[in-house]
């Protein structure tokens, strides 16, 4: 099979790293890439958004299989333009139409859709551009910590957590008044805060049969222990000690099912990822968002445990056939560290040109923010590399992970130093 890989990040890297391993993979494509998949397989230089460009380039290259990495294109249709073009039609793609991408797209559509079919989630309320004042004296009803959540995509960045309600209210007018986060805050909700343990389930479904991917968690703050701003992600860890068999049973009976039955009961056609972020709260899964596509980083390390051909599952989610495939996962750990540029979630400079990049049998370098400059590979992006260690225990790596970042280095470089600690200790508090 020829296939296209849309995206140019870190989850794009892993996809096309482990796309690469399968036999059923002949010529591969990633639109636009970066300078680690071009190590794989051949950039295009196409935007992801640009759905007449990478038509064209599917007609020009037989492409028999396209897998959409980020939101973006998801939101904004692709698969519809891909269906509504007869030259088009045939060709696989895993990823929802415009309609099922509203489930990550609209955190008030998910919202409701949540509550329509019973899925567990956080109270909230919505408040429109023009309800500020409404949603300034709603927060006085509040208890802090106060969530505030932008509706529409913001790139990871659209929530905002804290404990002080005079902050909150500075907060909502920005983001309602201001604009802070765009058209993506013309809306904005306000949330119940759920105290407890985050967590990242992924599920490949065809619409009417799924798999559930290896479980994973990621740190969204900046700083050690998860301090200051939100970000993209700043790692990874998988598996998650908590999420034990009697956990992921119940994940499976009161979010997935639901979930997916609310998706035929509602006729919205989905073949494609489901990222659900979850909370453990006292042992019950509450759903804080849903994505449409796999995380990132989270992908990192995901795709490190999964033994299973991609290329047959991602064929048979295009093709309807889910109910014929299991997945087999690897009982390893994998720890992704993703390193930044200095200055990030804020401003940051690119072109910093980068040192030490080499290959590892203990982790994996997936480039997300890089680009090739005089033959040399620069930063591009605000988070630059996700190192994936991987190990037989949540130390070892975690070791491997850090062994291989600590030879890494560009003018400016950041990363966390504390991705996986939290785990360890629920590990060994769990162990006793």
């Amino acid at each position: 099979m020829n296939i296209l890989i849309v995206g140019n990040g870190g989850r794009e890297h892993a996809f096309a790293w482990k796309i690469r391993q399968s036999s059923l993979c002949n010529q591969l494509f990633i639109a636009p890439g970066n300078a680690g998949t071009a190590l794989i397989g051949e950039n295009a230089p196409i935007a992801v958004d640009d759905f007449e460009g990478l038509g064209k380039l599917c007609l020009a290259k037989d492409i028999n299989l396209v897998v959409v990495g980020p939101e973006v294109p998801l939101v904004k249709g692709i698969r519809d333009y891909f269906e509504a073009h007869t030259d088009l039609r045939k060709i696989g793609l895993v990823g929802p139409g415009k309609l099922g991408a509203q489930l990550e797209g609209s955190k008030d559509f998910s919202k409701q859709f949540m509550i329509r079919n019973g899925v567990p989630t956080a109270k909230a309320r919505t408040f429109l551009s023009h309800e500020s004042a409404e949603a300034v004296n709603y927060l006085n009803t509040c208890t802090p910590p106060i969530v505030l959540k932008a509706d529409g995509l913001a790139a990871g960045k659209g929530v905002i957590i804290t404990d002080s309600i005079d902050e909150a209210k500075v907060a909502i007018k920005e983001m309602l008044e201001d604009k802070k986060f765009g058209s993506a805050s013309s809306k904005v909700l306000i949330e119940e805060f759920l105290d407890g343990i985050e967590l990242s389930v992924f599920v490949l479904t065809d619409g009417e049969h799924y798999v559930v991917l290896p479980e994973a968690k990621d740190y969204k703050r900046i700083g050690d222990g998860d301090t200051g701003p939100n970000t993209g992600g700043m790692g990874a860890v998988s598996p998650v000690a908590f999420a034990d068999e009697a956990f992921m049973k119940k994940v499976d009976e009161q979010v997935i099912k639901p979930t997916i039955a609310g998706l035929k009961k509602e006729s919205i056609p989905y073949k494609g990822f489901i990222f659900i972020g979850l909370m453990n709260v006292k042992g019950e899964p509450l759903v804080i968002e849903y994505n449409s596509r796999m995380g990132d980083p989270e992908t990192e390390a995901v795709l490190t445990r999964i033994e299973s051909d991609l290329v047959e599952l991602f064929n048979a989610c295009a093709n309807g056939n889910l109910q014929n495939q299991k997945i087999s996962i690897s009982n390893d750990y994998a720890v992704t560290v993703v390193m930044a540029s200095g200055g990030y979630p804020n401003e940051f400079e690119k072109g910093k040109v980068i040192k030490g990049l080499a290959d590892s049998d203990k982790a994996w370098t997936f480039h997300a923010g890089t680009t090739l400059k005089d033959g040399k590979v620069v930063t591009n992006g605000g988070r630059v590399l996700a190192v994936t260690g991987k190990g037989t225990s949540i130390n070892e790596a975690s070791e491997n992970a850090y062994s291989t970042v600590s030879k890494i280095t560009w003018d400016g470089v950041y990363f966390r130093k504390d991705i996986s600690q939290d785990l360890k200790r629920i590990e060994n508090d769990l162990k006793q």
